[in-house]
């Protein structure tokens, strides 16, 4: 199924969703958090200077204003009035020379300024090192600004709810991190287990922990693997009694056939053949339900190729290489992967008309080879049922042999984690291409 660009984006593991869950949920309440505080706590703490300041400018015209000889202008009339250095009135030319174009205008205190001094009034703010600054144009001299400092007061400090708020976050985080990973790391290792038994290992029983729901996952999973590990013991078992009661049969069968009489050739030729059709049967049965347990080696793909048909050559001639040179070295099992390549070229001979070409090839992610033949081919719908045990194809390409050899092959493959392909050339006769993986 093709994800969409934004499905890309999404974390795929449980882990990486939990933790991307938890990561939003403390995201929406930090929000909640700082919503709150600030409809609670800021916004009321603004109001509340702003109330007091009003007071103040209502106190500084509730006499008048007297303009004379002593004071020439309303401005220096006004700041004669004011106590200290509790605020400061400017005319619009001193405002500008002292920054009130850089200011920020907030609409809710200007809207409640207005309210508390009676007419429109406006209300700017700034941050200066030193704290926050406050302009007010009032109603009753809007030729002027009166500017408030709030030097104990700085927006961009860290306060200590600001401090809380991160640190809360932070830990919270972490904990989510901590807790999504000890959940995830059962599921981790029935993974893993997991992976070890489909390439036929079977590893000791996993610990019973985590949630109730993985104990229980984790229990039936042991228990299945146990039982895998029996069934395969008893596919040895069972290799091990063809090996012994068959060809020992066979064996004196072939002596006696041996020693019969000259006049009987016809007969003898006849019974050698059957017994060494059986014997090759026996041995497709005993590569089947083999376990295939040699160790992995370092090996190139081509020169395993250049091996088996250099012994294959024997029974089949002109047999055409188109092997790419450099072909990476990769870890795998030789004699399985041998094997793989004798029973596609033992298909190619029975089944074609002569002709065989293996190619081999690799990519980034990939090492692949291929063997052809000019055969009859075979109907696209029975291409699935050649892997399946003692299945064989239609009568267009015979009925030789026991039906186990692509299902060997797909065996091997899979174990080495890779996948084969049966699909018909165009110019006739079938094609299988195994990839297995360079990592």
């Amino acid at each position: 199924m093709k994800l969409r660009w934004w499905q890309r984006l999404l974390p795929r593991s449980a882990f990486s969703q939990t933790v991307m869950l938890i990561g939003c949920l403390l995201l929406i309440n930090q929000l909640v958090s700082y919503l709150t505080v600030t409809v609670y706590f800021i916004k009321p703490s603004y109001q509340q200077i702003n109330q007091l300041i009003a007071r103040q400018i209502n106190l500084l015209f509730a006499d008048g204003v007297d303009i004379g000889r002593e004071h020439l202008t309303m401005v220096d009339a006004l700041n004669a009035k004011v106590h200290g250095d509790e605020m400061q009135v400017y005319n619009q030319q001193q405002a500008r020379e002292a920054g009130i174009e850089s200011t920020t205008y907030y609409g809710f205190l200007s809207s409640q300024m207005s309210q508390y001094l009676g007419g429109e009034a406006e209300v700017r703010i700034s941050q200066h090192d030193n704290g926050l600054q406050i302009w007010i144009r009032p109603p009753q001299a809007p030729s002027v600004w009166i500017n408030v400092p709030l030097n104990s007061w700085n927006e961009n400090a860290l306060s200590p709810l600001n401090l809380y708020l991160l640190v809360i976050g932070a830990l919270s985080v972490a904990g989510g991190w901590w807790f999504a990973r000890q959940q995830n790391r059962p599921l981790r290792r029935l993974q893993k287990a997991a992976m070890a038994v489909s390439r036929g290992d079977f590893p000791d029983p996993l610990p019973l922990s985590g949630s109730s729901e993985i104990i229980e996952v984790t229990s039936t999973f042991n228990k299945m693997a146990q039982s895998m590990k029996q069934l395969e013991q008893d596919r040895a078992l069972l290799m091990a009694g063809i090996s012994h009661d068959l060809r020992t049969p066979l064996t004196r069968i072939r002596l006696a056939s041996e020693m019969m009489a000259a006049e009987d050739a016809y007969l003898q030729e006849g019974m050698i053949n059957d017994i060494e059709d059986m014997d090759a049967i026996i041995n497709q049965f005993i590569a089947y339900i083999r376990q295939d347990q040699q160790p992995h080696e370092s090996a190139q793909i081509n020169q395993l190729i250049e091996d088996v048909v250099q012994l294959e050559a024997k029974r089949t001639q002109g047999i055409e290489l188109q092997l790419t040179a450099d072909c990476p070295l990769m870890e795998m099992n030789v004699i399985a992967i041998k094997r793989v390549v004798a029973n596609l070229l033992e298909n190619a001979r029975r089944y074609g008309n002569g002709w065989i070409c293996v190619k081999s090839g690799w990519d980034k992610h990939w090492v692949h080879f291929c063997v052809e033949d000019n055969g009859p081919g075979i109907r696209p719908e029975q291409i699935p049922q050649l892997f399946q045990p003692f299945t064989q194809g239609d009568s267009a390409r015979g009925s030789v042999g026991s039906g186990l050899g692509l299902a060997i092959i797909k065996r091997i493959v899979e174990r080495h984690q890779g996948q084969i392909l049966l699909e018909n050339r165009p110019q006739g006769g079938l094609r299988a291409t195994v990839k297995l993986p360079r990592e």
